[in-house]
């Protein structure tokens, strides 16, 4: 039988349950029919803040995550077909001039896949959804984590853990894991639908 194993950087359940349920919904585009899904987590530094406040940053935490999981399976000899790197924060975007215009401040889960063989990677987001000031005024002007911030606004304990800071915003409907699982299947994309990525 064979077997498809997929490293993510990252030992939070929220952060593997996306990734199994990800790969749940594509993995026959992936793999053979008969292929066993081995989801190995492994902590690495993201080597950007605890939150992340542009995009650019996020996406610089998820690709550096996959890349150091691809440097320890070449030093280890691991037989990881796919490194995973996931990275949530904020988002700042401007509406009119810097001086003058309204900011408004999104959630988003970002993943990078990398894939082990190719040295071939690509970006996945889970879309946004928008702060509440008073939240994003507290990790931006405070400088407080948003995994402490998010307990502290909603009376609540080890939220990063449960629902997450998406599951608060949405009332449940999108939770932490669901956003991740979003943006593996759009990181997926390049490599479960390759023959659209490769049209000229």
């Amino acid at each position: 039988m064979a077997k498809l194993v997929v490293a993510v950087a990252s030992t939070r359940r929220p952060k593997l349950d996306a990734v199994r349920a990800a790969l749940g919904e594509i993995n026959r585009r992936l793999a053979p029919a008969d292929a066993k899904i081995e989801i190995i987590g492994r902590e690495v530094s993201s080597g950007v803040g605890h939150t992340p406040t542009s995009r650019e940053e996020l996406m610089a935490g998820a690709r550096n995550r996959a890349e150091t999981l691809h440097q320890i399976a070449r030093a280890e000899g691991r037989d990881w077909k796919y490194c995973v790197g996931l990275e949530g924060g904020l988002d700042v975007v401007l509406d009119g001039a810097a001086e003058s215009g309204r900011r408004h401040v999104f959630l988003e889960s970002w993943a990078y896949v990398l894939e082990r063989s190719t040295g071939r990677g690509a970006f996945g987001q889970s879309g946004g959804v928008l702060v509440p000031e008073s939240l994003a005024a507290e990790v931006l002007e405070g400088g407080v984590e948003l995994s402490v911030a998010i307990d502290a606004f909603a009376g609540g304990a080890g939220i990063r853990d449960a629902q997450g800071a998406w599951g608060i915003l949405t009332d449940n409907l999108i939770t932490r894991q669901d956003a991740f699982r979003i943006g593996v299947i759009n990181a997926f994309a390049p490599f479960f639908n390759r023959a659209v990525y490769a049209r000229r």
